[in-house]
């Protein structure tokens, strides 16, 4: 019988488990989602103690809604994911810009390697303050 990894991490949310009062957990490929969604939304130099974790993206989000800003947040994504997500292999990534809500359309497939899962995320890219 085959032996899958699994991993575990915290929920974002710190909500507690209403029965056992513990953290919720995330297993598996939604904690794999959180941890791209949070790897993508960080700020380089946010981290404390971790001054070159996170991305560019989220100043990137305030560069003129082009398609040639869509391929430097392609690039940005590609790097993150190589450099701090070592668990997953990135496929297929599409990036277009929606003028009429001022943001960008994600739409990229990452393997989960060890195992023979393949994620589908799709991500709304907008400017934030």
């Amino acid at each position: 019988m085959p032996t899958f990894q699994t991993f575990k991490d915290l929920n974002i949310t710190f909500k507690k488990h209403p029965i056992s009062d513990d953290l919720i957990v995330v297993k598996d490929s939604a904690a794999i989602k959180q941890s791209i969604s949070n790897l993508l939304l960080t700020k380089t130099g946010e981290r404390f103690f971790q001054p070159n974790l996170g991305s560019r993206i989220p100043g990137l989000l305030f560069e003129p809604l082009d398609y040639g800003t869509g391929s430097l947040i392609e690039e940005e994504i590609r790097r993150v994911l190589s450099l701090y997500e070592p668990r997953v292999k990135l496929f297929n990534i599409t990036i277009s810009p929606d003028f009429v809500n001022n943001g960008y359309d994600v739409e990229f497939d990452v393997k989960i390697l060890g195992r023979d899962d393949l994620i589908s995320l799709e991500v709304f890219l907008e400017r934030t303050r």
